[in-house]
């Protein structure tokens, strides 16, 4: 299975920048399903209501699915890969 990669850069309430990129299918090609991915991820770490748009997040990549992404994928259609201030 090939995934594609959207690189994501979202300010968080406290002003700081959080990192991470949204990983699905590569037959999701819908920014608006992306981005309500993004949105949901948002949700759970308190981040709510932050903007999250075209600006935020941008399609980077196509790559084959690793396998530490698969189960997220199976199970909510998205893997998150968080990588700065994501905590």
């Amino acid at each position: 299975m090939k995934v594609t990669v959207w690189d994501t850069y979202v300010t968080k309430k406290d002003g700081s920048i959080m990192h991470f990129d949204i990983i699905a299918p590569d037959t999701i090609n819908d920014e608006d399903v992306i981005h309500a991915f993004g949105k949901e991820y948002l949700k759970q770490k308190n981040q709510e209501g932050q903007q999250l748009t075209a600006k935020e997040c941008r399609f980077c990549h196509v790559e084959s699915l690793k396998p530490e992404w698969e189960a997220a994928i199976a199970s909510l259609g998205y893997f998150i890969f968080e990588m700065e201030n994501c905590n």
